[in-house]
């Protein structure tokens, strides 16, 4: 018996050909919903800024696979564009447990670090999301990528956050 009905609802709604979005209202009934108010004050300003954040997923096999990531947050959630064909995409398949690390260019020993899931898949075949990062990481003049067809957007619910 599945003991984490809103991980098996999150493979079921990102499995390839069984319908991706199908799930994204139920989704957002069985997975709690983010609290912004666990990301302390002073260290708000390390997700306003353009910096890349590492994010964390688990592998099918059990192990961490750890990836320098553009994100951006909307108040209550972090967001990544990614693809559908990617290891990180099919790591949240298996497991939709997340966490992002970000350490600030000013003191290298202060970081912020927040964890959550994976709560909604969102398409964006023509790549519009990956522009907007791509602007807000400095490059004026992005253009959509070569894999826009399979571009979508990860949306991460933030649950619990450690700092230093």
């Amino acid at each position: 018996m599945e003991t984490n009905p809103g991980r098996r609802l999150v493979a079921r709604c990102l499995h390839i050909g069984g319908g991706i979005f199908a799930a994204r209202r139920r989704l957002h009934r069985v997975v709690t919903s983010s609290t912004p108010s666990v990301i302390p004050d002073d260290y708000a300003s390390l997700l306003e800024r353009p910096l890349y954040g590492h994010l964390g997923t688990i592998r099918p096999d059990d192990t961490v696979q750890v990836n320098p990531m553009w994100f951006e947050f909307d108040g209550e959630h972090l967001r990544f564009t990614h693809t559908n064909k990617r290891a990180k995409f099919r790591n949240l398949q298996h497991n939709p447990a997340m966490s992002l690390s970000i350490i600030d260019p000013d003191d290298q020993f202060r970081y912020l670090e927040l964890r959550g899931k994976l709560v909604d898949v969102e398409p964006d075949p023509t790549g519009a999301f990956y522009v907007r990062l791509g602007r807000r990481y400095g490059n004026a003049e992005q253009q959509p990528p070569p894999d826009s067809a399979d571009r979508v957007v990860l949306v991460m619910s933030i649950e619990k956050s450690t700092k230093q």
